[in-house]
């Protein structure tokens, strides 16, 4: 495995390095859904899943549809699909489909494993293998650091899922739960020198928390979505007063939510341009004014992952896994 070694560099080159922080990746990895299924143990916590009606040769079929034609579709716009492939072992990764859970890179080359709450998604991190995948694709990997020892102590961070990151501002905002452990968390902002962590609780109306982030809020260039009522009203004020400095603040209801209003992510284009990926299911629960409001910090592009959503219980940005890693060349 890559560890610790970094390409020599002048030390103001460095610095330069470390001090860009671009909003929107314009390359993602995407895992096809090959083992996709019903995943009690996530189940546990995540009230968006459903078990299904289909049997699991439809789930198969509608679900590597859905990917497939997402992946197109982003091609299509020209942001950089890495279609990572695995092998198959003997224990089955229901959930590889949401590789955004525990990987994250940075501009300066470094690519972060994470603690995953759920021993069956563990599997899901197949280190050597992405690395590899990102070289191909003309992406350097130069240093991996890893939190996963926390799992140890049942301390978990599940990395761009209950992490939300404001890059420019170097601020990390995070509903904390049994996927988000405060501890990990500021460590981690430590180690990617980011400055501020906002952490919150949430609440839904069984009591529980919001399980991952990213589920009620998304943060782009220029705006913001969130759904702020499951926040505490003492600390949804200083979260919105926070986001407000720099972004537009659409607020989303509970019920926009669960049809993941905030499950969006905005991308960059080889060319340049913005565009923000959501699902169908998300694009029709925002209103006219909203989608207005979204439209004028880049192009919609809307994907039908109804049968992802349902059963897995995430949405297009959990397909995403952004990439910020230094490049060689540009890809499609």
């Amino acid at each position: 495995m890559l560890q610790n070694k970094k390409q020599t560099a002048a030390p103001d080159q460095i610095s330069n390095m470390r001090n860009v922080h671009i909003q929107n990746a314009n390359c993602v990895v995407m895992v096809s859904p090959k083992e996709f299924s019903f995943n009690p143990e996530t189940a546990a916590d995540n009230e968006f899943q459903h078990r299904p009606d289909l049997t699991p040769e439809q789930v198969h079929q509608q679900t590597m549809n859905e990917y497939r034609t997402m992946v197109a579709g982003l091609r299509g716009e020209g942001v950089q699909v890495i279609d990572f492939d695995y092998s198959i072992s003997d224990t089955a990764t229901p959930d590889a489909v949401f590789p955004n859970n525990w990987f994250s890179t940075t501009s300066s080359g470094d690519l972060f494993t994470f603690p995953m709450a759920c021993k069956n998604r563990r599997h899901e991190v197949r280190v050597n293998e992405l690395i590899s995948a990102l070289n191909d694709s003309g992406r350097n990997v130069d240093h991996v650091d890893t939190l996963e020892d926390y799992a140890e102590q049942q301390a978990y961070l599940e990395s761009t899922g209950v992490m939300v990151k404001d890059h420019v501002n170097r601020t990390i905002y995070a509903a904390l739960s049994q996927r988000c452990d405060r501890e990990v968390l500021e460590e981690y902002a430590k180690r990617i020198g980011y400055h501020r962590v906002i952490s919150f609780q949430t609440a839904l109306e069984s009591g529980q928390p919001v399980y991952h982030t990213n589920v009620m809020m998304a943060i782009g260039e220029g705006f913001s979505v969130i759904c702020d009522e499951v926040i505490p009203e003492f600390e949804r004020r200083f979260v919105i007063k926070s986001l407000s400095k720099s972004k537009q603040v659409i607020s989303i209801s509970v019920e926009q939510m669960n049809q993941f209003c905030g499950n969006i992510l905005q991308l960059e284009t080889v060319n340049g341009n913005k565009v923000i990926a959501m699902s169908q299911s998300a694009y029709d629960a925002f209103s006219p004014a909203q989608l207005a409001q979204l439209s004028t910090h880049g192009k919609l592009l809307p994907f039908d992952v109804s049968t992802i959503e349902s059963i897995g219980g995430g949405s297009v940005r959990c397909m995403l896994g952004e990439v910020f890693l230094p490049t060689r060349k540009k890809l499609l």
